[in-house]
C-alpha cells in the first residue's frame, strides 16, 4: 500500500503550482478556482492550506525574500565588472523566478499590506548590496566616485532593478515574460543596470563591460 504524501509536500506543490500561474498569467488574473483545478485537488483542500489568496502570495513572497537575502549578501564579494555582471544576472535570474511579483507590483502592493510593509525591507536591502558593490568597485580601482555620486547611482541602480521587468512587459505585452525570452530580457536588465557606471569606470574596466554587453544593447 503506497504511503500517502504527508501535508507538507502537498502545501510546497500548491507554492510550486501557484507561482508557475501567477508568472504565466499574473497574479489578478488567477483564482483559487483555476489553481486548484490545475492541481486535480478540491477547492477545500486548497482552503486547507491557503484559507486565503493573500496567504498564497505571502508565502510566495516569503520564499522570494529569503532567496533574495541571501544573494544579496554576495554583494560584497564584487570586485570588478565581471563579478558585478554575474552578480546582476544571478539578481535577475532570481526576479524572473517571482516575476510575477514584479510585473504586478504596484497592484500588489495596493491590495496586500504586509507586501507593501515587507517590499520596503527588500528596497532598503537591495539599496544597501548595490552600496557595498560599489564600494568594492571603488576600493578595488574599478570605479571612481565620490560619496555625493554614489549615493544618486546606487538609487538610480535599484530603480531599474526593481522596475526591468516591468519595462519589458509594457515594451512588449504579448511577449516580454514568456520563459524563451528569459535570456534576453535579464541579460538587457544587466546591461542597462551596469550602463549607469560608464562614466565612473577606468578605461579597461569600461572595455570590458562594453565586450560584456554588446549582444544585449536594446
Amino acid at each position: 500500500m503506497p504511503t500517502p504524501k504527508k501535508p507538507r509536500r502537498t502545501a510546497e506543490r500548491i507554492l510550486e503550482v501557484t507561482l508557475d500561474l501567477f508568472n504565466r498569467f499574473g497574479e489578478p488574473n488567477v483564482s483559487t478556482t483555476l489553481i486548484s483545478a490545475e492541481l486535480g485537488i478540491s477547492p477545500g483542500n486548497l482552503y486547507y492550506h491557503y484559507p486565503a489568496k493573500d496567504e498564497l502570495i505571502n508565502a510566495l513572497f516569503d520564499r522570494y525574500e529569503r532567496a533574495l537575502d541571501e544573494l544579496l549578501r554576495a554583494a560584497d564579494g564584487v570586485r570588478n565588472v565581471e563579478d558585478a555582471w554575474l552578480f546582476l544576472h544571478m539578481f535577475f535570474e532570481l526576479v524572473w523566478q517571482y516575476r510575477f511579483l514584479y510585473r504586478d507590483l504596484n497592484d500588489l502592493l495596493s491590495k496586500n499590506r504586509r507586501l507593501e510593509t515587507h517590499f520596503q525591507f527588500v528596497l532598503r536591502h537591495k539599496g544597501e548590496a548595490v552600496r557595498e558593490l560599489l564600494a568594492g568597485l571603488s576600493g578595488a580601482g574599478a570605479v571612481k566616485l565620490t560619496p555625493e555620486e554614489a549615493e544618486p547611482l546606487a538609487t538610480a541602480m535599484v530603480v531599474v532593478l526593481t522596475y526591468w521587468l516591468s519595462y519589458e512587459y509594457v515594451r512588449d505585452p504579448r511577449r516580454a515574460l514568456e520563459p524563451e525570452g528569459a535570456g534576453a530580457a535579464l541579460a538587457r536588465g544587466a546591461w542597462h543596470t551596469m550602463s549607469l557606471l560608464l562614466p565612473y569606470l577606468d578605461a579597461e574596466s569600461r572595455a570590458h563591460l562594453n565586450a560584456l554587453a554588446a549582444p544585449y544593447r536594446a
